[in-house]
């Protein structure tokens, strides 16, 4: 079994789709180990993505990040990093495949509905800064 971290952004929450996100979630096979909703601050978010901070989109996505709620979470299934990465679909929804949940709920590359970690490495930074060990 595997791990990643997830976001439900802001966009998504707003539109009311965390309902019928969760649902996909559960029906691709994922097990909920943490979730909560929050509302980051523009210094968490910029925490958050601090490996994006020289890249030009930074501002405007840290901007977006704390422009409303989201919800966190741990998922876990066998290669869930791949599985959720494959759940989402590209990060650009014109570019999605259908039946994923950019493509589904996202609206531009900037509001793309999902987060989900990239590797190993990144899922235990981001699980690390929204989960305390206990939590999960």
């Amino acid at each position: 079994m595997e791990r990643t971290f997830a976001i439900i952004k802001p966009d998504a929450v707003k539109k009311g789709v965390t309902g019928q996100i969760l649902a996909r979630i559960e029906a691709a096979g994922f097990r909920l180990c943490g979730m909560r909703m929050i509302h980051m601050s523009k210094a968490e978010a910029e925490g958050f993505y601090y490996v994006h901070k020289a890249r030009p989109f930074f501002g405007g996505l840290t901007d977006f990040m704390s422009s409303g709620p989201c919800v966190v979470m741990c998922l876990e299934a066998p290669d869930a990093i791949k599985k959720w990465r494959d759940l989402m679909g590209a990060t650009d929804p014109a570019k999605a495949e259908p039946g994923t949940l950019r493509k589904d709920f996202g609206a531009s590359i900037d509001n793309n509905a999902t987060h989900g970690s990239d590797a190993p490495e990144t899922a235990a930074f981001e699980l690390g800064y929204f989960f305390r060990g206990m939590e999960l």
